[in-house]
C-alpha cells in the first residue's frame, strides 16, 4: 500500500509530460489537433510503436506541429499496471487553408 501511495504522489507531483516538435519555430499551438490517437506502449514506454505517417494525416498540407504526450489518464493507466501498459497520446497539427487557399 505504501508503494502505491508513493507512486501516486509522484504522478500527481510530476504531472503530465509532453514532447513537442515543430519543423518551423512558431508559438506552441494549443488548438484542436488535426489528428489525435492514443498509442499503446509497454514496459514503461520501451516497447511499442509511435510512428505516424504524416503524409496520410496531412496530405498536401504542411505539418506544423507534432506532439507525444502522457496525459493524466495515460499516467493513471501506467500506474495501475505498474508500467507494464503505458500509453501515450499522439497529436499532429496540419497547416489549415481557408476557402480562398490562404494559409491560416
Amino acid at each position: 500500500m505504501r508503494i502505491f501511495l508513493t507512486s501516486l504522489l509522484f504522478i500527481v507531483l510530476g504531472g503530465c509530460s509532453a514532447v513537442t516538435i515543430q519543423p518551423q519555430k512558431i508559438a506552441k499551438l494549443t488548438s484542436e489537433p488535426t489528428y489525435q490517437d492514443s498509442r499503446p506502449l509497454f514496459m514503461w514506454g520501451l516497447v511499442g510503436e509511435q510512428r505516424i505517417d504524416v503524409k496520410k494525416v496531412c496530405g498536401e498540407q504542411t505539418v506544423v506541429q507534432m506532439q507525444s504526450q502522457q496525459t493524466f489518464t495515460d499516467g493513471a493507466l501506467g500506474l495501475v499496471t505498474l508500467g507494464i501498459y503505458a500509453p501515450h497520446t499522439i497529436k499532429v497539427w496540419c497547416q489549415q487553408q481557408d476557402s480562398a487557399g490562404v494559409s491560416i
